[in-house]
């Protein structure tokens, strides 16, 4: 070496550590908690948004069923007022049969959708999630031996300093024994 290193801050390396550590402390839970939700939507759109429009046709079916027998009772019926009635009721069930079908396509079209975006976003969660707790803690790591190092060096005494010549003798007779 041609001369000592010029170490000015050991500090600002401390800080840069300990403020790494606390960014680490904020994204593991903010990035676990991103793919727990993805997870999450993924189970309510694939089960509980599929059951409840399954369940809606087929209660909704069944009313149109029910509408269509009234209406043909009405129609065997020698009143002929109250057909319109059933007429109308046959028309609202159908449509509410229709919208329930409707969402049911589009929710099965969104869960499949769903599964081609949102994988490569979930893998590069997984990827972040990865980096955060392998390549970030190693970094801290090597903070930490960096600034083990630069501790050792800076107690190193450089060779031929005046520190390491004798202390000098004392002049001073007066507090010399006779």
């Amino acid at each position: 070496m041609a001369g000592p290193a010029q170490i000015t801050s050991v500090e600002a390396i401390e800080a840069f550590r300990a403020d790494l550590i606390v960014y680490l402390g904020q994204m593991r839970p903010v990035v676990d908690e991103v793919g727990s939700e993805l997870v999450r939507m993924k189970a309510w759109l694939q089960t509980e948004q599929r059951q409840h429009w399954e369940q809606q046709a087929r209660l909704r079916q069944r009313r149109l069923e029910e509408a269509q027998a009234e209406l043909f009772n009405a129609r065997l019926s020698t009143i002929q007022d109250s057909t319109i009635l059933q007429n109308l009721a046959v028309q609202r069930t159908r449509q509410a049969v229709q919208e329930a079908e409707t969402k049911l396509s589009r929710m099965k079209k969104w869960d499949r959708e769903l599964e081609n975006l949102a994988d490569p976003l979930v893998k590069q969660v997984e990827q972040l999630q990865g980096f955060l707790s392998t390549d970030m803690a190693r970094g801290v790591e090597v903070l930490n031996q960096i600034l083990l190092a630069m501790e050792a060096y800076t107690r190193l005494k450089p060779s031929g300093s005046p520190t390491d010549a004798a202390p000098p003798a004392d002049t001073n007779e007066s507090n010399t024994p006779a």
